[in-house]
């Protein structure tokens, strides 16, 4: 993997940690913490002040701007404004995407919502890349819409002249306060040139007078494999309850970027109630650890499971980035902006009588080894039908027009050995 380059310097002169050694320690001293190797877990929902003043002094300090230092036990008030565990996940997660800060928040919504609520303003549009996760999909067609704010799609996230068509469309609606990109996208890995994109917001900000922000959801290839924040993006991201998560056993949102639009965010977040658990922030920590090993492997076997499926006779199409045609504008982005292809990627099975979800149905319950279910980035590998569940909120007509069809099926591909996996598909295939 190319991963993305180092992100803290330890002081000495050319002296960079790795982001592997970053994933391990950095944003916990365990001298503070009795000298435990490991992160403690702090799952208290208050703190005890040592005085009155103290009391005075720390609200004063939160409300201020600065918050308690790292290692300062003395320095909380209540979980829902800080805790321990989540300044530890914070500086991890910052360090990872190159920031100066991040937030971590209840859930990948939970962020999402956060940055939206924060930055537009009813009157505004947003600019948007297609396909995109169904619930951010659903939030800015319809909750967003009822409060005024305007979501219009940028049709090709690789064109610069799609992009200023519809930067063009949108400001005749309104100011455009933000433009939401996800790349790859999901189910279906369509990529989109973060370059371009910020060119496109420092356009609209000449326009305007206001430079829309530029929100990058990095879920699909997380921090080793992507660094929106390098590329132009104001913020990065990314739920963590996938790749970062790894075990499909926490839900959890991370946003990284600048202090001051973090900061943003973390005191709307104490109001909005929500801020990442102790538990969660615990769990994080073990899994940022192993996040490196985890995506190297989930890469190797996702490019197997995806070569074998493109050679099926049953299958009619593979949107793994690693099988972008030399040559075309795509390839031209990913070798730039990726580390890798990922592990996550959607087929398409030949439409018969069924139409395509009978066929994919069938496929579906013959499998033994893969899941089905919703989510990516765990351990095991997990499968679903997207027209039925990821994107069910979502017109057929614009499903359609997003390349998720009836047939469709998201894989993100797991820890298992690879010959299991494809063994598992093949049979799986005989049944459709």
């Amino acid at each position: 993997m190319d991963l993305p380059a180092p992100s803290l310097k330890t002081g000495a002169p050319g002296d960079a940690l790795h982001p592997e050694t970053l994933a391990i320690a950095h944003g916990y001293d365990p001298h503070a913490c009795f000298g435990a190797a490991k992160p403690p877990l702090i799952p208290t929902s208050t703190f005890v002040y040592r005085s009155a003043q103290h009391a005075r002094d720390a609200h004063a300090a939160f409300f201020g701007g600065s918050g308690p230092a790292p290692g300062d036990e003395a320095g909380y008030i209540y979980a829902r404004l800080d805790h321990p565990n989540l300044g530890m996940v914070q500086r991890r997660l910052a360090a990872l995407d190159g920031a100066e800060d991040a937030a971590a928040f209840a859930s990948g919504m939970a962020a999402v919502s956060a940055i939206l609520l924060a930055f537009a303003r009813p009157g505004d549009a947003v600019l948007q890349t297609r396909p995109m996760y169904g619930g951010v999909d659903w939030l800015l067609g319809t909750q967003l819409a009822e409060f005024g704010i305007r979501a219009v799609p940028i049709e090709d996230a690789l064109s610069e002249a799609s992009a200023a068509a519809a930067a063009e469309a949108a400001t005749r609606q309104g100011p455009v306060a933000l433009i939401m990109a996800e790349t790859p996208a999901n189910p279906t890995a369509g990529i989109a040139d973060i370059a371009m994109l910020a060119r496109t917001a420092d356009v609209i900000g000449r326009h305007q007078g206001r430079r829309p922000l530029l929100v990058v959801d990095n879920t699909f290839l997380g921090p080793f494999l992507q660094a929106p924040l390098r590329f132009g993006a104001d913020l990065c991201l990314t739920s963590l309850t996938k790749y970062a998560g790894g075990h499909s056993d926490l839900l959890a949102g991370g946003v990284s970027g600048s202090a001051a639009l973090v900061g943003v965010l973390k005191r709307l977040r104490t109001m909005l109630g929500s801020p990442l658990d102790a538990h969660g922030c615990w769990l994080l920590l073990r899994s940022f650890e192993t996040m490196a090993l985890r995506t190297e492997r989930a890469c190797a076997n996702a490019e197997r499971i995806a070569t074998f499926l493109r050679e099926h006779p049953k299958v009619a199409g593979v949107t793994y980035l690693g099988f972008l045609p030399e040559g075309s504008a795509g390839r031209a982005v990913y070798a730039r902006q990726c580390g890798g292809a990922g592990s996550t990627f959607s087929f398409t099975l030949q439409a018969g009588d069924g139409g395509g979800e009978t066929e994919a149905f069938r496929l579906l319950d013959a499998l033994r080894v893969l899941r089905l279910a919703v989510s990516l980035g765990g351990t095991e590998t997990l499968i679903c039908h997207p027209a039925s569940t990821t994107h069910y909120p979502v017109p057929r007509e614009r499903r359609e027009a997003m390349g998720i069809q009836d047939g469709t099926l998201r894989v993100s591909v797991g820890l298992e050995h690879a010959d299991d996996l494809v063994r598992d598909l093949a049979r799986a295939l005989e049944a459709v």
